[in-house]
């Protein structure tokens, strides 16, 4: 029997998938920031992507002043709100935090992030204003972490900045492919709302640049161009059969589910192929849906899994079983794929291969492939001396963020190949202040 019940409503679709760090009232904010020791060499501070001043938040929060260290936050990092959200915080800052391993609970320093910058957001407390218009502007391609991180920064030292959205909505992965058991859309469409009306950046929606003719006139109209494209769907396997009709990308089943609520229909038995952290939430949220059985598959052991132990655990207790040591063959059925043949697998001598004779398959209803997202290789070819490497990564200089075309910088996934929307922000920032630097020293 499932876990949980089919949402056919809103408030059931909610009610499944409560948030996994709910918002903190004043007084849980006050004694948990109560708890913290204020360490000198604040080794959360160090094990943050965008190295937020943590002690010092919690500290302002503890002491009543939630307006300054909200400022703090967003300060270091412009999606403060929903990093204190979304982060896999157990494996940075908390992780990192003192009380770890002595038998004392961590700080939730996540849930402090996102006490104080909610808190701000709620009063509308305007805590930035653009700089003095400098006379130049920057073009941002895409409106995910990254280009969302870069605009804010440039505006707080006086461009004109616009950015070019292929979708209708602001943020990327955030809103698109992240679990909505993370964060809710309110909440980040709320920190979009609150940045753009302080700093006044412009969003041009179902603007996607596809082009070599859009590049050119972009390089002809700005100073400065930043990628932050991310990556594109769910990459194919190549297997037979994958083009059935209920056979489909995590990408894409994860931003249906975000944007569609209660109104998808997952079915009762469901497979997914993956062992990353994408092909987690998809296996939890398939469980959420009501889903009876959802087996996630991986053709490694579950301790090569490339996916988060606490993502993991979490799937667990949603009701997902894992299959180990199994690697897809072909997705059976007709028009509609009724089954997954695997194969096992076996580790010898750090090499996987194939167990001959061993293949099986598993019924199911719906496959979902959760097996790494295609690059942007296609659209970025069309930008003149830009170098990928052989991952078809955009080759950047990490001090500046700067592309081997010189006019081009970026961030994000695009770079990194997959990170968190931390890593993001973080690149977006960084590239900004890059961008200073370049054009004024030329």
């Amino acid at each position: 029997m499932a876990e949980y019940k089919k949402p056919v409503t809103e408030l059931e679709f909610e009610q499944n998938f409560a948030q996994k760090k709910p918002l903190m009232n004043p007084t849980e904010a006050f004694y948990e920031s109560s708890r913290c020791l204020f360490c000198y060499d604040a080794p959360c501070m160090n094990a943050c992507p965008t190295h937020i001043d943590i002690p010092l938040f919690i500290k302002q929060i503890h002491t009543g002043n939630i307006t300054g260290a909200a400022k703090t936050i967003f300060e270091a990092n412009w999606l403060g709100n929903a990093c204190g959200k979304v982060c896999p915080t157990s494996e940075l800052c908390e992780g990192a935090c003192v009380y770890e391993g002595q038998n004392v609970p961590v700080i939730q320093i996540g849930r402090l992030q996102h006490f104080a910058t909610a808190q701000t957001m709620d009063n509308d407390i305007t805590l930035f204003h653009p700089g003095p218009d400098n006379g130049r502007k920057v073009a941002i391609i895409g409106a995910g972490p990254a280009g969302i991180a870069c605009a804010c920064e440039l505006r707080t030292m006086g461009y004109s900045v616009d950015i070019y959205e292929a979708k209708d909505k602001p943020s990327g992965l955030t809103i698109y492919g992240v679990a909505p058991y993370k964060i809710t859309n309110e909440e980040v469409l709320d920190e979009m709302d609150y940045l753009q009306q302080q700093l006044g950046y412009n969003v041009f929606y179902h603007s996607p640049i596809t082009s070599a003719e859009q590049l050119k006139k972009l390089e002809a109209e700005y100073d400065a161009l930043f990628l932050g494209v991310g990556l594109g769907g769910t990459a194919t396997l190549n297997l037979p059969g994958e083009d059935k009709e209920n056979v489909v990308g995590a990408v894409e089943f994860i931003e249906d589910l975000r944007m569609h609520h209660h109104e998808i229909d997952v079915p009762d038995t469901v497979v997914v192929i993956g062992g990353g952290n994408t092909a987690v939430d998809a296996a939890s949220e398939s469980a959420k849906m009501g889903a009876e059985n959802v087996m996630l598959a991986y053709r490694r052991s579950k301790e090569e899994m490339g996916a988060y132990v606490f993502e993991y655990q979490f799937a667990k207790t949603a009701g997902v079983k894992g299959l180990f040591s199994v690697s897809p063959v072909e997705i059976v059925g007709d028009e509609k794929a009724t089954g997954v043949k695997f194969i096992r697998t076996q580790n010898i001598n750090g090499k996987l291969e194939n167990i001959e004779g061993s293949e099986f398959v598993v019924p199911c209803e719906l496959v979902i492939k959760a097996t790494g997202q295609a690059k942007q290789g296609g659209f970025l070819s069309l930008i003149e001396g830009l170098k990928m490497d052989d991952r078809q990564r955009i080759v950047v200089n990490m001090a500046n963020y700067q592309t081997t075309n010189p006019k081009y910088f970026a961030g994000g996934d695009a770079v990194n190949g997959g990170a968190e929307v931390v890593n993001g922000a973080y690149d977006g920032k960084m590239a900004a202040l890059g961008i200073e630097d370049w054009l004024n020293s030329k």
